[in-house]
């Protein structure tokens, strides 16, 4: 491996790093962004953190400020909820597709995380517990987006969910995952398989978009209970 490949590696490892603390709230939103201390916390130069930072403002999670260096973007109430209408909204239309064009190993898939995701029980803590619920629920919604067959619908849903993801660590954070919650989404969970599964691509998108949506009275009670949350 080259210096360059070293200075790439690097520079994805410091930007998939930042990326991730900014989605889960290790920097609050507004908070400057010091390029010292960016540089000792992510062992980068100025220059690769520079094009970090550059990818992270093209992704919306950051904000440039003129001759004044970076800033996390902010949050607001307006923006989540357009966040969450538009991902919800392209979540039943590619779930529609892939119940028409999903095979049989995308079947297989589906039920598999499916049934992963419905073994999550508590372990050594809450927080643990919350985030393998997370990772085994991504999982499963990205099996079923899967079978779409579009590119393109797929990176647009990337994109909303990069965008939806500082809202629902709101959510997920405040909202302890109970028995009785997971009892809950296990339910919701095993119902959208069987549609899916049932090849009922009006119902399932109609599932979808609820499904999504769901999240959005709760966490705008936390937002506006918090008033210093944004």
């Amino acid at each position: 491996m080259d210096h360059t490949d070293l200075a790439e590696t690097a520079s994805d490892a410091a930007y998939s790093r930042l990326k991730s603390d900014i989605l889960r709230g290790v920097f609050r939103p507004g908070e400057k962004l010091l390029m010292s201390a960016l540089k000792d916390r992510y062992a980068v130069g100025v220059g690769p953190m520079r094009e970090v930072l550059a990818r992270l403002v093209a992704e919306r999670l950051v904000s440039a400020i003129n001759q004044k260096g970076y800033r996390v973007a902010p949050m607001s109430l307006d923006e989540m909820l357009d966040v969450y209408t538009a991902r919800a909204h392209l979540e039943a239309l590619i779930v529609g597709l892939a119940v028409e064009k999903g095979d049989e190993a995308w079947e297989a898939s589906i039920v598999a995380c499916s049934h992963t995701l419905s073994k999550v029980v508590e372990l050594h803590s809450p927080q643990e517990m919350v985030d393998i619920w997370d990772a085994r629920h991504k999982a499963f919604h990205n099996a079923i987006a899967s079978g779409c067959g579009s590119k393109s619908l797929l990176q647009a849903r990337a994109f909303l969910q990069d965008q939806a993801e500082r809202y629902r660590q709101i959510w997920l954070k405040r909202t302890v995952l109970s028995e009785a919650a997971l009892r809950l989404k296990r339910e919701e969970h095993a119902e959208l398989v069987s549609t899916i599964l049932g090849r009922d691509a009006a119902k399932a998108s109609k599932m979808m978009l609820e499904h999504l949506m769901t999240p959005v009275p709760i966490i705008t009670q936390i937002i506006e209970r918090e008033s210093d949350i944004l």
